[in-house]
């Protein structure tokens, strides 16, 4: 397949922030590295569904596709695939009740709401390297 490239993972992920700009992040079973709530899309999916239905899978939290802003399509390395690049396309939603007593699920071990000002070892390099540095730029728009 042209310009396909077998270690990239392309995937959608979900930045939620609380009233205090922390992020929810996910640490996948197995693993180490907390990451956005996400995955990896199914064959025709477009990115905003893939970002809605894991989200709903991961958390049990339904969300409203029209209320998701993308912030992007950033490149890193994968947190838990050595050798391999995660291409995430990337969107934002405002804060819902609901993640105030969020629960993990699916592949999901725990959750964590992370202040993206903090510098950890145990973050995933998209985070640390491009997500919580382009939130950081900008001000949140609305009550999270």
């Amino acid at each position: 397949m042209s310009g396909f490239d077998a270690r990239t993972i392309r995937v959608s992920a979900v930045v939620m922030r609380d009233a205090a700009g922390r992020v929810l992040n996910v640490r996948k079973r197995g693993t180490s590295a907390l990451m956005l709530p996400g995955g990896k899309h199914e064959p025709g999916e477009a990115p905003i569904d893939t970002a809605v239905r894991e989200f709903g899978e991961e958390l049990g939290i339904s969300l409203e596709r029209g209320r998701l802003r993308q912030l992007g399509v950033f490149r890193a390395a994968a947190a838990n695939e050595p050798g391999h690049i995660v291409e995430a396309t990337v969107f934002e939603h405002p804060w819902v009740p609901e993640a105030a007593t969020a629960r993990p699920r699916a592949e999901i071990a725990a959750l964590e709401w992370v202040d993206p000002h903090d510098s950890r070892a145990d973050l995933a390099p998209l985070n640390t390297d491009y997500i919580f540095p382009a939130l950081l730029a900008e001000p949140a728009t609305e009550a999270r």
